[in-house]
């Protein structure tokens, strides 16, 4: 059967977070056609109308699963279903596994996008917001990443890679600062245009620095041994991706996942945990980058390329970025609290990123 394309929609006050266009509806029971599933129930759990993709669970006679519509391109969907498979049937992680078509294929493809269902993990439950949930997160990753080694990509699948792109992410971060600061002069009667200004030029240099030191490195050498070598990042892991269920930690939504060296996932982890406290704290700091040694060890050479990215000003970065697309919204008293948040925050930093920077010279290199 003939689907239109599936496009990004609109989501306001009117139609919420769970609205789903008919249409989209429409190929979602068509696509379950192509599944031996009972279905005596169909909710829709989450969507990214900005990106036309969303999430339903499904109550059926063989127990829950989850529908899922694929924003990104098919290829690039294929590689991560891919992943997901071989994490599942090869390695026995605790993923999700994928439910088989009738006719024992991984995913539907209608309207422009791959569909799949998957096993509903019950019960699971977000670690708490503590340490030692930060910890059961940090070794969770780990095994993750571990167990992600060796991954081929199916041969007609999209290769998502990120492991050379190291470089030349630190230096578009570089550029935007410019950009950052040439919007500020342009608006510059905006109530958070001069604290921006004021700021822009020690986070570029922070930025420059880390760049150097990037280059200065061993990085150049790791990446030399290859995607399956390195295996997977998930690119989107935290608090709501990782959750304990009555076995263990599982993780879920792989839909990004990528090659990549596996420190990026964990100073994620780490940068935005401490965040979410308002300063950085060295003792969460070193027991999560342990946890996560426990189940995937790093090396002396990775535990630097992991101080040097979290060098870099990622919070800055992450929250100002914004600006580009509707400076006249963004530039507001709010930001201005923001960018004084993030400032204090940053001065934290720096102490407990030079008590641990020697935490791990003289371990075995790979």
């Amino acid at each position: 059967m003939d689907h239109p394309i599936i496009e990004p929609w609109e989501s306001d006050d009117l139609t919420h977070e769970f609205y789903v266009p008919d249409y989209i509806e429409r190929i979602a029971q068509d696509v379950l056609e192509s599944y031996d599933l009972s279905v005596n129930s169909i909710q829709v759990i989450t969507t990214k109308p900005d990106k036309g993709g969303a999430i339903w669970k499904l109550e059926t006679t063989s127990g829950p699963k989850s529908l899922k519509l694929l924003h990104r391109r098919p290829t690039r969907s294929m590689f991560s279903l891919g992943a997901q498979e071989y994490l599942v049937k090869v390695q026995d992680a605790r993923v999700p596994a994928i439910v088989k078509t009738m006719d024992e294929k991984d995913y539907v493809e209608a309207g422009g996008k791959l569909w799949f269902v998957a096993e509903w993990i019950e019960p699971l439950e977000p670690v708490t917001k503590d340490l030692e949930g930060a910890k059961h997160l940090c070794y969770a990753l780990g095994e993750f990443h571990r167990l992600s080694k060796g991954y081929e990509p199916p041969q007609q699948s999209e290769v998502a890679s990120r492991l050379h792109k190291w470089p030349s992410s630190y230096e578009k971060m570089i550029i935007k600062m410019d950009w950052f600061r040439n919007i500020a002069n342009v608006y510059g009667e905006l109530p958070a245009s001069t604290h921006l200004l004021n700021v822009v030029d020690r986070f570029e240099e922070q930025a420059r620095n880390s760049l150097t030191r990037l280059n200065q490195s061993s990085y150049s050498e790791l990446i030399k041994k290859g995607n399956a070598f390195w295996g997977l990042v998930h690119q989107d892991y935290g608090w709501s991706n990782g959750q304990m269920g009555s076995n263990g930690m599982w993780i879920i939504d792989l839909d990004g996942v990528a090659f990549d060296l596996p420190l990026r996932d964990l100073r994620k982890l780490i940068s935005g945990t401490m965040a979410d406290l308002y300063r950085w704290d060295v003792n969460w700091v070193r027991e999560m980058i342990k946890s996560y040694h426990e189940s995937n060890p790093l090396t002396a050479e990775l535990y630097e390329i992991l101080m040097i990215d979290l060098s870099l000003p990622n919070e800055f970065y992450k929250n100002i970025k914004e600006v580009v697309y509707e400076p006249e919204l963004f530039l507001n008293d709010q930001t201005t609290q923001l960018i004084q948040t993030i400032v204090d925050t940053d001065q934290t930093k720096w102490p407990v990123l030079k008590e641990i920077e020697d935490d791990w010279r003289g371990v075995e290199s790979l």
